[in-house]
């Protein structure tokens, strides 16, 4: 029993739990937000454009049972409203993120036997060039 509230503990310690309880009550707090938009401003302007139609109103009575099928039909509006508020505000909060520059990208790095070839064709470069500097060219008379 120790070891499973020490368990338990470690858990609850952990940055990532307190990260998670943090981003439940700030999108808690933005869903009532995006509620009240959709509710209180875009719902009663989608209402004005369908005149002034109300889901919730529909029903179907089977026998006893009524189904409210125009609820449904108000919530999968008022998610798919809600979804696409979402999204708008991501990609807002997205092009005002700084960006991060890039680290410059490494050469990939040579073969050995290739650093090799190219230190002697350096040194021969190097060595024709004291060659011909160092010898004169020849006068040839007229």
């Amino acid at each position: 029993m120790k070891k499973f509230i020490s368990e338990f503990k470690e858990f609850i310690s952990k940055g990532n739990v307190l990260d998670m309880a943090v981003g439940v009550i700030i999108g808690s707090a933005f869903g009532k937000i995006v509620t009240s938009l959709v509710n209180d401003i875009i719902m009663p302007l989608v209402g004005i454009i369908i005149g002034g139609h109300d889901f919730t109103g529909l029903t179907l009575t089977v026998g006893t049972a009524k189904i409210n099928y125009g609820t449904f039909i108000q919530n999968i509006v008022d998610f798919l409203i809600v979804a696409f508020c979402i999204f708008v505000f991501i990609k807002a909060i997205n092009r005002f993120k700084r960006k991060k520059p890039e680290p410059p990208k490494e050469a990939p790095k040579k073969p050995d036997d290739i650093i090799l070839l190219e230190e002697i064709r350096d040194l021969l470069k190097e060595n024709k060039t004291k060659n011909t500097k160092t010898t004169k060219p020849k006068q040839t008379k007229k």
